[in-house]
Protein backbone atom coordinates (compact mmCIF):
# COMPACT_ATOMS: atom_id res chain seq x y z
CA UNK A 1 0.00 0.00 0.00
CA UNK A 2 2.86 2.76 0.72
CA UNK A 3 4.66 1.53 -2.17
CA UNK A 4 1.71 2.48 -4.30
CA UNK A 5 1.06 5.51 -2.45
CA UNK A 6 5.00 6.82 -3.29
CA UNK A 7 4.29 6.14 -7.04
CA UNK A 8 2.24 9.08 -7.29
CA UNK A 9 2.13 11.83 -4.27
CA UNK A 10 0.93 14.01 -5.33
CA UNK A 11 -2.22 12.86 -6.68
CA UNK A 12 -2.82 11.33 -3.47
CA UNK A 13 -2.55 14.58 -1.57
CA UNK A 14 -5.01 16.02 -4.45
CA UNK A 15 -7.56 13.66 -3.71
CA UNK A 16 -7.40 14.01 -0.01
CA UNK A 17 -7.56 17.71 -0.45
CA UNK A 18 -10.98 17.39 -3.09
CA UNK A 19 -12.36 15.30 -0.17
CA UNK A 20 -11.85 18.18 2.56
CA UNK A 21 -14.81 20.16 0.57
CA UNK A 22 -18.01 19.13 1.57
CA UNK A 23 -20.19 17.28 -1.10
CA UNK A 24 -23.85 18.90 -1.18
CA UNK A 25 -25.65 15.26 0.02
CA UNK A 26 -23.18 16.21 3.25
CA UNK A 27 -24.63 19.56 3.25
CA UNK A 28 -27.95 18.84 2.65
CA UNK A 29 -27.68 16.07 5.60
CA UNK A 30 -26.42 18.48 7.63
CA UNK A 31 -29.98 20.88 7.30
CA UNK A 32 -32.38 18.33 7.72
CA UNK A 33 -32.96 18.35 10.88
CA UNK A 34 -33.23 22.07 11.10
CA UNK A 35 -35.85 22.49 8.29
CA UNK A 36 -37.49 19.65 9.72
CA UNK A 37 -37.55 21.55 12.94
CA UNK A 38 -38.76 24.69 11.13
CA UNK A 39 -41.70 23.34 9.64
CA UNK A 40 -43.02 21.89 13.03
CA UNK A 41 -42.51 25.48 14.37
CA UNK A 42 -44.54 26.66 11.65
CA UNK A 43 -47.19 24.60 11.83
CA UNK A 44 -47.69 24.60 15.43
CA UNK A 45 -47.52 28.49 15.84
CA UNK A 46 -49.43 29.11 12.99
CA UNK A 47 -51.27 26.30 11.39
CA UNK A 48 -54.49 27.97 12.29
CA UNK A 49 -53.74 31.01 10.45
CA UNK A 50 -56.17 32.04 7.16
CA UNK A 51 -54.05 32.92 4.47
CA UNK A 52 -57.11 34.54 2.29
CA UNK A 53 -60.11 34.40 0.52
CA UNK A 54 -61.23 32.69 -2.84
CA UNK A 55 -63.33 33.66 -5.11
CA UNK A 56 -65.35 32.12 -8.51
CA UNK A 57 -63.15 34.35 -10.80
CA UNK A 58 -59.77 32.13 -9.49
CA UNK A 59 -62.00 29.11 -9.27
CA UNK A 60 -62.48 28.81 -12.46
CA UNK A 61 -58.99 30.40 -13.76
CA UNK A 62 -57.41 27.69 -12.64
CA UNK A 63 -56.63 28.78 -8.79
CA UNK A 64 -54.17 31.98 -10.02
CA UNK A 65 -53.54 33.81 -7.28
CA UNK A 66 -55.23 31.41 -4.58
CA UNK A 67 -52.19 31.06 -1.64
CA UNK A 68 -52.08 27.15 -1.05
CA UNK A 69 -48.46 26.18 -2.06
CA UNK A 70 -45.41 26.05 -0.12
CA UNK A 71 -42.31 26.32 -1.56
CA UNK A 72 -38.69 28.11 -0.85
CA UNK A 73 -36.57 27.77 -3.86
CA UNK A 74 -37.24 30.96 -5.48
CA UNK A 75 -39.98 34.36 -5.43
CA UNK A 76 -41.19 36.29 -8.29
CA UNK A 77 -41.02 39.92 -7.26
CA UNK A 78 -43.62 41.95 -9.37
CA UNK A 79 -40.92 44.80 -9.71
CA UNK A 80 -37.52 42.54 -9.36
CA UNK A 81 -38.56 39.66 -11.40
CA UNK A 82 -37.48 36.11 -10.13
CA UNK A 83 -35.24 35.88 -6.97
CA UNK A 84 -33.47 32.26 -6.56
CA UNK A 85 -32.93 31.93 -2.98
CA UNK A 86 -33.48 35.66 -2.35
CA UNK A 87 -30.88 36.84 -5.21
CA UNK A 88 -31.78 38.66 -8.17
CA UNK A 89 -30.62 37.09 -12.10
CA UNK A 90 -27.66 40.07 -11.65
CA UNK A 91 -26.71 38.93 -8.23
CA UNK A 92 -26.84 35.48 -9.32
CA UNK A 93 -24.16 36.34 -11.98
CA UNK A 94 -22.35 38.05 -9.45
CA UNK A 95 -21.74 35.77 -7.09
CA UNK A 96 -22.46 32.31 -8.33
CA UNK A 97 -19.14 30.58 -9.89
CA UNK A 98 -18.66 30.17 -13.80
CA UNK A 99 -16.49 27.62 -15.63
CA UNK A 100 -13.33 29.68 -15.72
CA UNK A 101 -13.75 29.95 -11.83
CA UNK A 102 -14.16 33.41 -10.60
CA UNK A 103 -17.58 34.44 -10.46
CA UNK A 104 -18.56 37.90 -12.30
CA UNK A 105 -20.37 38.68 -15.47
CA UNK A 106 -17.02 39.26 -16.97
CA UNK A 107 -16.09 35.68 -15.91
CA UNK A 108 -19.16 34.21 -18.09
CA UNK A 109 -22.46 32.94 -17.22
CA UNK A 110 -22.34 31.11 -13.77
CA UNK A 111 -22.54 27.23 -13.84
CA UNK A 112 -25.80 25.33 -13.72
CA UNK A 113 -24.65 23.59 -10.88
CA UNK A 114 -23.99 26.23 -8.67
CA UNK A 115 -27.53 27.23 -9.00
CA UNK A 116 -28.21 24.14 -8.66
CA UNK A 117 -25.97 24.11 -5.51
CA UNK A 118 -28.27 27.63 -4.19
CA UNK A 119 -31.51 26.14 -5.06
CA UNK A 120 -30.94 22.86 -3.16
CA UNK A 121 -28.60 24.23 -0.22
CA UNK A 122 -29.87 28.04 -0.33
CA UNK A 123 -26.11 28.47 -0.14
CA UNK A 124 -23.83 30.21 -2.51
CA UNK A 125 -21.36 27.26 -3.23
CA UNK A 126 -17.76 27.76 -3.57
CA UNK A 127 -15.97 26.94 -7.04
CA UNK A 128 -14.76 23.60 -5.62
CA UNK A 129 -17.73 22.93 -4.51
CA UNK A 130 -19.36 23.95 -7.48
CA UNK A 131 -16.70 21.23 -9.11
CA UNK A 132 -17.94 18.49 -7.10
CA UNK A 133 -21.29 18.47 -8.03
CA UNK A 134 -19.99 18.67 -11.51
CA UNK A 135 -17.79 15.41 -11.07
CA UNK A 136 -20.90 13.61 -9.30
CA UNK A 137 -23.37 14.68 -12.37
CA UNK A 138 -21.06 13.01 -14.30
CA UNK A 139 -20.19 9.79 -12.70
CA UNK A 140 -24.24 9.68 -12.19
CA UNK A 141 -25.02 10.14 -16.06
CA UNK A 142 -24.82 6.56 -17.17
CA UNK A 143 -28.44 5.66 -18.24
CA UNK A 144 -29.98 2.06 -17.55
CA UNK A 145 -28.64 -0.29 -20.80
CA UNK A 146 -32.08 -0.67 -21.74
CA UNK A 147 -33.03 3.55 -22.49
CA UNK A 148 -30.96 4.34 -25.66
CA UNK A 149 -31.73 1.09 -27.56
CA UNK A 150 -35.31 2.19 -26.75
CA UNK A 151 -35.20 5.89 -27.83
CA UNK A 152 -33.27 4.55 -31.06
CA UNK A 153 -36.47 2.81 -31.85
CA UNK A 154 -38.98 5.64 -31.63
CA UNK A 155 -40.12 6.80 -35.02
CA UNK A 156 -38.43 9.95 -35.63
CA UNK A 157 -41.58 11.86 -36.39
CA UNK A 158 -42.88 11.50 -32.70
CA UNK A 159 -42.69 14.80 -31.02
CA UNK A 160 -39.28 15.35 -28.98
CA UNK A 161 -41.22 16.09 -25.66
CA UNK A 162 -42.84 12.80 -26.01
CA UNK A 163 -39.52 10.83 -26.86
CA UNK A 164 -37.97 12.62 -23.57
CA UNK A 165 -41.15 11.68 -21.06
CA UNK A 166 -40.63 7.96 -22.25
CA UNK A 167 -36.71 8.47 -21.95
CA UNK A 168 -36.66 9.44 -18.31
CA UNK A 169 -39.72 7.51 -17.46
CA UNK A 170 -37.55 4.13 -19.18
CA UNK A 171 -35.05 5.39 -16.84
CA UNK A 172 -37.11 5.03 -13.67
CA UNK A 173 -36.29 1.49 -13.35
CA UNK A 174 -32.64 2.74 -11.63
CA UNK A 175 -35.06 4.59 -9.17
CA UNK A 176 -32.84 4.48 -5.47
CA UNK A 177 -36.13 5.75 -3.61
CA UNK A 178 -38.49 3.33 -5.12
CA UNK A 179 -36.38 0.23 -4.72
CA UNK A 180 -36.28 1.20 -1.10
CA UNK A 181 -39.68 1.87 -0.39
CA UNK A 182 -40.30 -1.64 -2.09
CA UNK A 183 -37.69 -2.69 0.85
CA UNK A 184 -39.37 -1.40 3.27
CA UNK A 185 -37.13 1.76 4.29
CA UNK A 186 -38.44 3.63 7.55
CA UNK A 187 -40.25 6.93 6.52
CA UNK A 188 -37.24 8.97 8.53
CA UNK A 189 -35.05 7.66 5.76
CA UNK A 190 -37.20 9.00 2.31
CA UNK A 191 -35.20 12.08 1.91
CA UNK A 192 -31.84 10.33 1.42
CA UNK A 193 -33.01 8.29 -1.42
CA UNK A 194 -35.23 11.28 -2.97
CA UNK A 195 -31.66 12.70 -2.85
CA UNK A 196 -30.22 10.03 -4.93
CA UNK A 197 -32.65 10.49 -6.96
CA UNK A 198 -32.87 14.08 -7.84
CA UNK A 199 -29.16 13.98 -8.34
CA UNK A 200 -29.62 10.86 -10.59
CA UNK A 201 -32.14 12.17 -12.81
CA UNK A 202 -30.41 15.78 -13.38
CA UNK A 203 -27.38 13.92 -14.73
CA UNK A 204 -29.11 11.38 -17.00
CA UNK A 205 -31.48 13.70 -18.82
CA UNK A 206 -28.75 15.40 -20.70
CA UNK A 207 -27.90 12.40 -22.55
CA UNK A 208 -31.89 11.44 -22.73
CA UNK A 209 -32.26 14.76 -24.43
CA UNK A 210 -28.90 14.90 -26.74
CA UNK A 211 -29.96 11.40 -27.78
CA UNK A 212 -33.30 12.42 -29.34
CA UNK A 213 -31.63 15.56 -30.93
CA UNK A 214 -29.23 13.76 -32.48
CA UNK A 215 -32.20 10.85 -33.74
CA UNK A 216 -34.30 12.88 -35.29
CA UNK A 217 -32.20 15.45 -36.95
CA UNK A 218 -28.86 14.20 -37.52
CA UNK A 219 -27.08 10.55 -37.22
CA UNK A 220 -27.79 9.68 -33.83
CA UNK A 221 -24.32 9.66 -32.55
CA UNK A 222 -23.85 11.57 -29.05
CA UNK A 223 -20.03 12.52 -27.65
CA UNK A 224 -19.32 13.74 -24.52
CA UNK A 225 -16.56 15.61 -22.85
CA UNK A 226 -16.52 15.54 -19.29
CA UNK A 227 -13.49 17.65 -18.76
CA UNK A 228 -16.37 20.58 -19.58
CA UNK A 229 -19.06 21.42 -16.75
CA UNK A 230 -22.78 19.85 -17.25
CA UNK A 231 -23.93 22.31 -19.74
CA UNK A 232 -20.82 21.99 -21.94
CA UNK A 233 -20.79 18.66 -21.79
CA UNK A 234 -24.05 18.91 -22.88
CA UNK A 235 -23.28 21.06 -25.84
CA UNK A 236 -20.74 18.41 -26.88
CA UNK A 237 -23.13 15.47 -26.80
CA UNK A 238 -25.88 17.82 -28.90
CA UNK A 239 -23.32 18.34 -31.50
CA UNK A 240 -22.02 21.95 -30.75
CA UNK A 241 -18.62 22.95 -29.93
CA UNK A 242 -18.35 26.68 -29.69
CA UNK A 243 -17.28 28.13 -26.56
CA UNK A 244 -19.52 30.73 -27.29
CA UNK A 245 -22.77 28.33 -27.73
CA UNK A 246 -21.77 26.72 -24.11
CA UNK A 247 -22.04 29.88 -22.31
CA UNK A 248 -25.40 30.39 -24.23
CA UNK A 249 -26.49 27.44 -22.95
CA UNK A 250 -25.34 27.65 -18.92
CA UNK A 251 -27.62 31.33 -19.38
CA UNK A 252 -29.98 29.32 -21.12
CA UNK A 253 -30.06 26.51 -18.38
CA UNK A 254 -29.76 28.83 -15.84
CA UNK A 255 -32.51 31.45 -15.84
CA UNK A 256 -35.23 28.60 -17.36
CA UNK A 257 -34.70 26.41 -13.66
CA UNK A 258 -37.09 27.84 -11.22
CA UNK A 259 -40.29 30.30 -11.23
CA UNK A 260 -42.07 29.65 -8.01
CA UNK A 261 -43.65 26.72 -7.56
CA UNK A 262 -46.95 27.52 -8.74
CA UNK A 263 -46.36 26.89 -12.67
CA UNK A 264 -47.72 24.33 -14.20
CA UNK A 265 -44.74 21.80 -14.36
CA UNK A 266 -43.17 22.28 -11.13
CA UNK A 267 -46.54 22.12 -9.33
CA UNK A 268 -47.46 18.77 -11.39
CA UNK A 269 -43.99 16.90 -9.95
CA UNK A 270 -44.61 18.37 -6.53
CA UNK A 271 -48.15 16.84 -6.55
CA UNK A 272 -47.60 13.68 -8.69
CA UNK A 273 -44.47 13.17 -5.97
CA UNK A 274 -46.62 13.99 -3.08
CA UNK A 275 -48.01 10.41 -3.73
CA UNK A 276 -44.85 8.90 -3.44
CA UNK A 277 -44.13 8.44 -6.74
CA UNK A 278 -40.51 8.70 -7.13
CA UNK A 279 -38.74 11.81 -8.83
CA UNK A 280 -38.45 9.90 -11.96
CA UNK A 281 -42.32 9.32 -12.28
CA UNK A 282 -42.99 13.10 -10.55
CA UNK A 283 -40.46 14.87 -13.53
CA UNK A 284 -41.86 13.10 -15.99
CA UNK A 285 -45.66 14.11 -14.90
CA UNK A 286 -43.85 17.34 -15.06
CA UNK A 287 -42.44 17.70 -18.78
CA UNK A 288 -45.69 16.66 -19.88
CA UNK A 289 -47.10 19.40 -18.26
CA UNK A 290 -43.93 21.55 -19.72
CA UNK A 291 -45.30 20.12 -23.58
CA UNK A 292 -48.27 21.65 -23.36
CA UNK A 293 -48.57 24.75 -25.53
CA UNK A 294 -49.56 27.08 -23.36
CA UNK A 295 -46.21 26.69 -20.99
CA UNK A 296 -43.35 25.75 -23.15
CA UNK A 297 -44.03 26.24 -26.71
CA UNK A 298 -44.00 30.07 -26.46
CA UNK A 299 -40.56 31.02 -27.43
CA UNK A 300 -40.58 29.49 -30.43
CA UNK A 301 -43.74 30.91 -31.21
CA UNK A 302 -41.64 34.66 -30.39
CA UNK A 303 -39.69 33.65 -33.25
CA UNK A 304 -42.17 32.36 -35.70
CA UNK A 305 -43.40 36.28 -35.16
CA UNK A 306 -40.09 37.35 -35.57
CA UNK A 307 -39.40 35.91 -38.67
CA UNK A 308 -42.96 36.19 -39.87
CA UNK A 309 -42.08 39.96 -40.08
CA UNK A 310 -39.04 39.38 -41.64
CA UNK A 311 -40.46 37.91 -44.28
CA UNK A 312 -43.40 40.47 -44.48
CA UNK A 313 -41.02 43.03 -44.63
CA UNK A 314 -38.91 41.19 -47.38
CA UNK A 315 -41.41 40.20 -49.95
CA UNK A 316 -43.13 44.09 -49.27
CA UNK A 317 -39.78 45.44 -50.12
CA UNK A 318 -40.06 47.59 -47.00
CA UNK A 319 -37.09 48.21 -44.54
CA UNK A 320 -37.50 47.11 -40.91
CA UNK A 321 -37.30 49.59 -38.54
CA UNK A 322 -39.57 51.24 -35.78
CA UNK A 323 -42.17 52.60 -38.50
CA UNK A 324 -42.57 49.29 -40.15
CA UNK A 325 -42.49 47.09 -37.32
CA UNK A 326 -45.31 49.50 -35.49
CA UNK A 327 -47.47 49.13 -38.47
CA UNK A 328 -47.18 45.61 -38.10
CA UNK A 329 -47.83 45.06 -35.06
CA UNK A 330 -51.05 47.78 -34.81
CA UNK A 331 -51.91 45.13 -37.83
CA UNK A 332 -51.60 42.15 -35.05
CA UNK A 333 -53.74 44.18 -32.66
CA UNK A 334 -56.45 44.99 -34.89
CA UNK A 335 -56.61 41.70 -35.87
CA UNK A 336 -57.70 40.73 -32.79
CA UNK A 337 -54.40 38.72 -31.92
CA UNK A 338 -51.63 38.74 -29.48
CA UNK A 339 -48.08 39.72 -29.32
CA UNK A 340 -46.15 36.96 -28.41
CA UNK A 341 -43.39 37.26 -25.86
CA UNK A 342 -44.78 40.75 -24.47
CA UNK A 343 -46.90 40.73 -20.92
CA UNK A 344 -46.34 38.68 -17.38
CA UNK A 345 -48.99 37.79 -14.97
CA UNK A 346 -46.99 39.17 -12.09
CA UNK A 347 -44.09 41.36 -13.25
CA UNK A 348 -44.54 45.02 -14.21
CA UNK A 349 -41.59 46.07 -15.69
CA UNK A 350 -38.90 44.33 -18.15
CA UNK A 351 -38.24 40.66 -16.74
CA UNK A 352 -34.38 40.47 -15.59
CA UNK A 353 -34.61 36.90 -18.08
CA UNK A 354 -35.35 38.70 -20.93
CA UNK A 355 -32.75 41.71 -19.98
CA UNK A 356 -29.75 39.34 -19.43
CA UNK A 357 -30.70 37.69 -22.83
CA UNK A 358 -30.53 41.04 -24.85
CA UNK A 359 -27.05 41.62 -22.67
CA UNK A 360 -25.99 38.67 -23.82
CA UNK A 361 -26.73 39.11 -27.27
CA UNK A 362 -25.10 42.36 -27.05
CA UNK A 363 -21.89 41.22 -26.29
CA UNK A 364 -21.64 37.96 -28.47
CA UNK A 365 -23.66 38.96 -31.67
CA UNK A 366 -24.35 42.26 -31.70
CA UNK A 367 -25.05 42.55 -35.41
CA UNK A 368 -27.23 39.46 -35.49
CA UNK A 369 -30.32 40.31 -38.39
CA UNK A 370 -33.15 38.74 -36.15
CA UNK A 371 -31.62 40.40 -32.57
CA UNK A 372 -31.34 43.79 -34.53
CA UNK A 373 -35.17 43.48 -35.16
CA UNK A 374 -35.78 42.28 -31.50
CA UNK A 375 -34.04 45.17 -30.05
CA UNK A 376 -36.07 47.79 -32.49
CA UNK A 377 -39.37 45.64 -31.22
CA UNK A 378 -38.07 46.55 -27.70
CA UNK A 379 -37.85 49.75 -28.21
CA UNK A 380 -41.37 50.08 -29.58
CA UNK A 381 -43.74 47.51 -28.13
CA UNK A 382 -43.87 49.03 -24.30
CA UNK A 383 -45.68 52.18 -26.06
CA UNK A 384 -47.98 50.24 -28.26
CA UNK A 385 -49.29 48.02 -25.70
CA UNK A 386 -49.66 51.15 -23.57
CA UNK A 387 -51.77 52.59 -26.26
CA UNK A 388 -53.88 49.75 -26.75
CA UNK A 389 -54.70 49.49 -22.92
CA UNK A 390 -55.56 45.77 -22.90
CA UNK A 391 -52.19 44.64 -20.87
CA UNK A 392 -51.26 45.25 -17.54
CA UNK A 393 -47.34 44.48 -18.75
CA UNK A 394 -46.31 45.77 -22.01
CA UNK A 395 -42.93 44.68 -21.40
CA UNK A 396 -41.06 41.80 -22.89
CA UNK A 397 -40.61 38.18 -20.92
CA UNK A 398 -38.37 35.52 -21.20
CA UNK A 399 -39.81 33.78 -24.46
CA UNK A 400 -39.14 36.90 -26.23
CA UNK A 401 -35.68 36.20 -26.52
CA UNK A 402 -33.99 32.82 -26.06
CA UNK A 403 -35.28 31.13 -29.41
CA UNK A 404 -33.29 34.05 -31.76
CA UNK A 405 -30.37 33.37 -29.56
CA UNK A 406 -30.73 30.05 -30.34
CA UNK A 407 -31.21 30.12 -34.02
CA UNK A 408 -27.84 32.55 -34.22
CA UNK A 409 -25.74 29.62 -33.49
CA UNK A 410 -27.72 27.15 -35.61
CA UNK A 411 -29.53 25.15 -33.35
CA UNK A 412 -32.37 25.91 -35.22
CA UNK A 413 -34.87 23.08 -34.84
CA UNK A 414 -37.61 25.07 -32.63
CA UNK A 415 -39.50 21.95 -32.26
CA UNK A 416 -36.85 21.42 -29.95
CA UNK A 417 -36.95 24.05 -27.73
CA UNK A 418 -39.18 22.88 -25.35
CA UNK A 419 -36.62 19.54 -24.59
CA UNK A 420 -34.13 22.02 -23.77
CA UNK A 421 -36.76 23.87 -21.47
CA UNK A 422 -36.84 20.57 -19.25
CA UNK A 423 -33.16 19.67 -18.72
CA UNK A 424 -33.16 23.07 -17.29
CA UNK A 425 -36.49 23.46 -15.13
CA UNK A 426 -35.89 19.63 -13.71
CA UNK A 427 -33.22 21.34 -11.37
CA UNK A 428 -35.97 23.89 -9.88
CA UNK A 429 -38.75 21.41 -10.02
CA UNK A 430 -36.56 18.72 -8.33
CA UNK A 431 -35.02 20.62 -5.67
CA UNK A 432 -38.67 21.92 -4.70
CA UNK A 433 -39.43 18.18 -4.59
CA UNK A 434 -36.50 17.36 -2.59
CA UNK A 435 -37.73 19.84 0.39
Amino acid sequence: MLSKLAINPLKAVAKAQVRSVQTISEVLASQVAGKQADLLALKKEHGSKVLGEVTVDQCIGGARGVKCMLWETSNLDAEEGIRFRGLTIPECQQVLPTFKGPSGPENGEPLLESLFWLLLTSEVPTKEQADTLTAELHERAKLPSHVVPLLNSLPKDMHPMTQFTIGLNAAQTGSAFAKAYQEGAPKTTYHEYVLEDVLNVVAQLPEIAATIYRNVYFDGVVNKDTSLDYSGNFCRMLGYDDPSFDELMRLYLCIHTDHEGGNASAHTTHLVGSTLSDPYLSYSAGLNALAGPLHGLANQEVLGWIQGIQKKMAAEGKEINAETITEFTWDTLNAKKVIPGYGHAVLRKTDPRYTCQREFALKHMPDDELFKIVNTIYEVMPGILTEHGKTKNPYPNVDSHSGVLLWHYGFTQFQYYTVLFGVSRAVGALSQLYW
